[in-house]
């Protein structure tokens, strides 16, 4: 049944233009060719008539041109999306279950998640295969609107909600458009193409909010494999940039695929090691931009990581250094936020980090980190991917072991080993290290502790 938009649950503030432009401009593109402002309007007007009654929906889209539309039809209803960690069918249970009025929003058949085989969601709307259109007027939204709920990736513990305003998006997004500055030019519009999913904080500021406000158009796709990459690409019109992961990045590199020439690429979910910055922007020819951020801050800091180590805060952003972490003031943050990194600050402001508290590793007075046993066994030839991690149960002398895991089809892991032995100190070495076909990184590149025990039990198992 068709219900008429409603007026936006939060009146509080000033009323702002969902999207910004001529309606002329394009926000979004593939081989069919570009879709601009004013049909995105109309497409946003017509999905909204149709979405069903509720506060919350989550927003399942694979296509990211139907991610935008739902995500701003949502808005337009005075609803807020709901961002699970990750599709999966328990992280979306985990996140209704909190939110019991809420609905799914996709545009696939099934469950609208990637297991097919599971039941389908309750609840579930799939949009129509040709979007409905509707003429009105230019679409505003509250500015104190709760527009978002975005849950940590739970990598460390359990998703947390992080809730996020139209205004809080809108200063983020001017703070992210700054961090890209000088990549292309100001007055022409960059055609990106993003590998990480629009669910995603990183994905949502980068491919979903950059295109709305800023000039920006985005392919509706959401390449994986190099190749797919490059038809992409090679779909766009100059100025190119690609938003992705160092994941993908080092697929690209190693693939050796043929990419059009690029204004720039930026990164973030994980920290971009230098010698794969630098190969990336020898092979491809342009600057490799990394940011940083987390679901509770947004993007706060830039680096050139192939020639710098130091992170340049956003404008209006400081970060300020606490005994077991960072405080993070910015105008976009309604309060300062508490981060686990630990940082060094210079006089410039500029800041360097220095691991996470929950990374730290005392065993027999020393200290190290994960994060840096992680580095020196990601730079033995011929690794290809690891992760060094804490287990959880006590020794007979009352210390947390040390576990790897390690992808490196070309070394014994006794070899592994032998190579660790030359780099760190013998107490931080991993008591059980094993050599696996690939690490369960999630579809941002992230490793859940709970996916790296199961795998390492399983491989002990085995």
């Amino acid at each position: 049944m068709e219900t008429q938009p409603a007026p936006s649950a939060t009146a509080s503030g000033k009323r702002q233009p969902l999207a910004r432009g001529d309606g002329a401009r394009a926000i979004a593109y593939d081989a069919r060719g570009a879709v601009s402002l004013d049909t995105f309007f109309a497409h946003v007007r017509g999905l909204a008539r149709q979405l069903p009654d509720g506060s919350h929906a989550v927003n399942l889209c694979e296509d990211r041109y139907r991610f935008l539309v739902a995500f701003c039809a949502v808005a337009l209803r005075g609803q807020t999306t709901l961002l699970p960690p990750s599709r999966t069918r328990a992280a979306i249970d985990e996140v209704r279950a909190q939110h019991p009025d809420s609905y799914c929003l996709g545009d696939g058949d099934h469950c609208g998640c990637p297991h097919a085989s599971l039941a389908p969601l309750p609840h579930y709307v799939r949009m129509p295969d040709e979007l409905p259109q509707c003429d009105g007027e230019p679409l505003q939204v509250d500015d104190d609107a709760l527009v978002a709920i975005g849950f940590t990736s739970g990598s460390t513990g359990t998703p947390k909600p992080n809730a996020k305003t139209w205004r809080s998006f809108r200063t983020s997004t001017a703070q992210n458009l700054a961090a890209l500055a000088g990549l292309w030019p100001d007055d022409e519009i960059v055609h990106a193409v993003a590998t990480v999913p629009p669910q995603h904080m990183y994905g949502m500021e980068m491919s979903v909010l950059m295109p709305l406000l800023g000039n920006v158009a985005v392919h509706g796709a959401r390449p994986f494999f190099p190749q797919d990459v490059a038809d992409a690409l090679h779909e766009a019109l100059a100025p190119r940039l690609l938003v992705t992961t160092p994941v993908h990045l080092r697929a690209l590199v190693e693939a050796g695929v043929s990419l059009p020439p690029m204004a720039g690429i930026v990164t973030a979910t994980a920290p971009l090691p230098q010698p794969l910055a630098a190969a990336a922007e020898a092979r491809f020819g342009c600057e490799v931009r990394e940011v940083f951020g987390s679901t509770e801050t947004c993007v706060i800091a830039r680096r050139r990581t192939a020639s710098e180590t130091a992170w340049t805060p956003m404008p209006g952003v400081r970060v300020v250094p606490q005994p077991d972490g960072a405080l993070v003031h910015a105008a976009h943050l309604a309060q300062p936020v508490a981060l686990a990194d630990l940082v060094e600050v210079h006089a410039d402001g500029r800041f360097e980090l220095r691991g996470r508290q929950a990374d730290l590793l005392e065993i027999a007075g020393k200290r190290a980190s994960l994060a840096d046993l992680t580095r020196r066994l990601l730079a033995i030839p011929g690794v290809e991917d690891g992760a060094v991690f804490q287990l959880d149960d006590i020794d007979d002398i009352g210390v947390k072991r040390i576990a790897a895991l390690v992808v490196a089809p070309g070394l014994e892991e006794a070899a592994i080993l032998r190579a660790l032995r030359r780099s760190i100190d013998p107490v931080f070495l991993p008591r059980r290290l094993h050599r696996v076909d690939a690490l369960p990184r999630n579809e941002t590149g992230k490793l859940p502790r709970a996916a790296l025990l199961r795998l390492l039990h399983g491989n002990t198992d085995a």
